[in-house]
């Protein structure tokens, strides 16, 4: 069951990571051109170092809430750090939380309620605060396509890469990622979410050749956009998850072309000695309508 109108889904080419307790990081993060700005209290803070970030994330989000990016903050996963999270993290400037380590549909539905609570105290719109969830366990994967499609607040969906290939005791590198990588991205597309995530570690943030080709095998298997963990990984994510002028010219004309079939009653037509139906046409029309969304910007 498709829970979002795809036309509606935000645009996240570039989710750039900033530790919510390293002020220079804040006050940089907005400079850099990304899409969303995750604000996180989870891996990059030290455990004894929580109820300090957290306390620090208001003021993290009115500094980088006016550079224009969407905001959104990483809360912890164990629920006894999610509650206080979400207190601090719901408002009225953060678009979503990521959600880490999902483990069930059970799991989203209770965050969910939690969300729509605080929403409630704090008198914000009901269903102001989207999930952008990610799946990061071998334990947690059979129920990928059951996680993404759980609840309309979900709007991104990832299968992660460090955390995931940990629990298997596997490494993280390409071919080792591809198939749960490959089931994520399915399960986005079925759930009508944006799916998100190179088939890779970003953690080599030095080697942007080498990401810059992760990235670029990502958008061929259907991810929208990722996060990323360094300012120069961003312009990279902005490029390769962007249609060119080129693409926009030629989705146009696939899409100008098969309406003149249409009127004429064919549903096919051969352009430039390619077979043209649907699906070519469905491909075309959603990367027109990627490019305006990010025109609208």
């Amino acid at each position: 069951m498709t829970l979002n109108n795809p036309n509606k889904l935000p645009i996240w080419r570039s989710i750039l990571f900033v530790p919510v307790n390293v002020r220079k990081f804040v006050e940089k993060a907005s400079t850099y051109g990304s899409d969303a700005i995750v604000l996180d209290l989870e891996d990059s803070v030290a455990v004894n170092d929580k109820a300090h970030a957290r306390a620090l994330l208001a003021e993290a989000v009115n500094i980088v809430y006016p550079g224009g990016a969407d905001v959104l903050v990483r809360v912890n996963a164990p629920l006894e750090l999610a509650v206080p999270d979400f207190e601090a993290a719901i408002a009225p400037e953060v678009t979503a939380l990521m959600l880490p380590k999902v483990q069930s549909a059970g799991h989203i539905q209770l965050l969910a309620d939690l969300a729509a609570s605080i929403e409630a105290k704090k008198g914000m719109r009901p269903g102001h605060t989207r999930f952008y969830a990610a799946v990061e366990s071998v334990k947690a994967f059979p129920h990928m396509f059951e996680i993404a499609a759980s609840h309309p607040r979900i709007v991104a969906f990832t299968c992660g890469t460090e955390d995931f290939t940990a629990s298997t005791g596997s490494q993280p590198d390409p071919d080792v990622l591809l198939y749960p990588k490959q089931q994520g991205v399915m399960a986005a597309a079925a759930a009508g979410v944006m799916p998100l995530g190179i088939f890779g570690s970003s953690a080599n943030f030095r080697d942007l050749t080498a990401y810059r080709q992760l990235a670029q095998t990502a958008r061929r298997f259907g991810v929208v956009g990722s996060a990323c963990i360094h300012p120069n990984q961003v312009k990279i994510l902005n490029e390769i998850f962007s249609p060119t002028l080129a693409d926009i010219s030629e989705a146009q004309r696939v899409v100008d072309t098969y309406a003149q079939a249409i009127i004429q009653g064919r549903g096919a037509i051969a352009l430039d000695g390619k077979m043209l139906d649907l699906p070519v046409v469905q491909r075309s029309e959603r990367i027109l309508a990627i490019a305006a969304k990010i025109a609208g910007r």
